[in-house]
């Protein structure tokens, strides 16, 4: 493929998943209410996606190093597409947190299997160029999600936006069925054999490479969680916002997400990996640390918290181009092994994040801005400690 339509294939299956988790966040409020659930519950339709997906990750990537790329990523489209229909369907929240965790399911083989295509097609510095490209796709679509995902609620209500990602998921199928051809080379006949998957999971987890960017993806994703499961009661139930307002002001955080993945290919050019994700972590730190002072002080202020929010996202757009492609750097032969790993423990740091937060919901701005300084605070340092030290390491280690 051109790198052209590379970047554009990788941003629709990445892109997958803020439409999975941003489109139906403005609905939130209103399928709690409607379904008679708690706060927890309704948070655990997010949770529980993340979840599975991490560890539908686990499966989808060995499966698309011994069967090939392509048909795994076909097959999870599909499982996505049927569990998204089902969600859209369901009469009790019991049923939804079911269709949600499929959806989950089938996500992982869309993220696991672009981020791995990554890897098959370039080494790691033109990957992270390539997945700039994407994840500014990606961008584009987490901006339109919450707009679309307003709409959709205040026009039709809750299940529509579900309905949405049903059409989404369906309309990606055929675009991968057409258009995406095989990208791995040589099949791993063994990938799945018990001996050499743990002996290769092994070698990517004592890799100090991979540990260094999968938790930096992993800790900037945690924080980023937070603001999607936890804003829509903050911007709604604490701010006043409507639905359609709501929508509005996460395109902007996306927005600026879509600029920080700019940014990121400009220091790119000049950093590389390691001095990119230096300055990424100074706006996020400013942004975590931000929101967990307006939340202390107890200020319930629009600007402060949008702003907060913006220098959040725009930091995390430059970790996760660096962070996505460097975990996957040093694993040319086993590439969705690594990240199916990378990409559970984002999960996990997310499902812990997720749950944290339905306990910590109290009607007030502090749980979200204490989450989002602790998660901001934690990237700053493996950006600064780890990723210094081990992130340019992209020898294989594998067996």
């Amino acid at each position: 493929m051109s790198h052209a339509l590379a970047a554009l294939v990788m941003a629709l299956m990445l892109g997958l998943q803020p439409v999975t988790t941003d489109l139906y966040l403005p609905a939130l409020p209103l399928l709690s209410r409607e379904l008679a659930a708690p706060m927890s519950a309704a948070q655990l339709t997010m949770s529980l996606v993340l979840l599975a997906f991490g560890f539908g990750q686990l499966l989808m990537g060995p499966l698309s190093d011994r069967f090939g790329r392509r048909p795994v990523l076909l097959g999870g489209l599909a499982l996505h597409t049927l569990a998204s229909t089902g969600a859209a369907l369901s009469t009790t929240i019991g049923m939804l947190i079911a269709f949600r965790a499929l959806q989950g399911v089938g996500l992982a083989a869309s993220v696991v299997c672009a981020r791995a295509m990554v890897r098959d097609l370039y080494e790691p510095h033109e990957g992270a160029h390539v997945m700039a490209w994407a994840l500014s796709g990606l961008g584009v679509i987490a901006l339109l999600s919450p707009i679309l995902g307003g709409a959709l609620t205040g026009w039709l209500g809750w299940r529509a936006p579900l309905a949405a990602v049903a059409m989404i998921g369906g309309l990606s199928a055929m675009v991968v069925a057409w258009r995406v051809p095989e990208t791995v080379l040589r099949r791993d006949p063994r990938a799945l054999s018990p001996g050499p998957l743990a002996r290769t999971s092994l070698a990517v987890l004592r890799h100090p490479g991979f540990r260094a960017w999968a938790s930096l993806v992993s800790a900037t994703y945690g924080g980023l969680f937070l603001l999607l499961a936890g804003s829509s009661f903050v911007y709604i139930g604490v701010l006043g916002l409507s639905p359609w307002g709501y929508g509005l002001a996460m395109a902007s955080a996306s927005l600026s997400y879509l600029l920080g993945t700019f940014h990121c290919r400009r220091l790119l050019a000049r950093r590389g990996l390691t001095g990119a994700v230096r300055q990424g972590a100074l706006f996020t730190l400013a942004g975590g640390l931000g929101m967990a002072a307006l939340g202390l002080a107890g200020r319930n202020e629009m600007a402060g918290v949008l702003v907060a929010h913006w220098l959040y996202s725009f930091g995390h757009g430059i970790h996760q181009p660096c962070g996505q492609a460097g975990a996957v750097g040093a694993f040319p032969q086993s590439a969705g092994v690594a990240s199916a790993l990378a990409g559970f423990l984002l999960a996990l740091a997310a499902f812990g994040a997720g749950l944290w937060l339905g306990v910590a919901l109290d009607g007030t701005l502090r749980p979200l801005g204490l989450g989002l300084g602790f998660w901001a605070i934690v990237t700053a340092t493996i950006a600064w400690t780890l990723v210094q030290r081990h992130g340019e390491r992209f020898a294989p280690r594998t067996a």
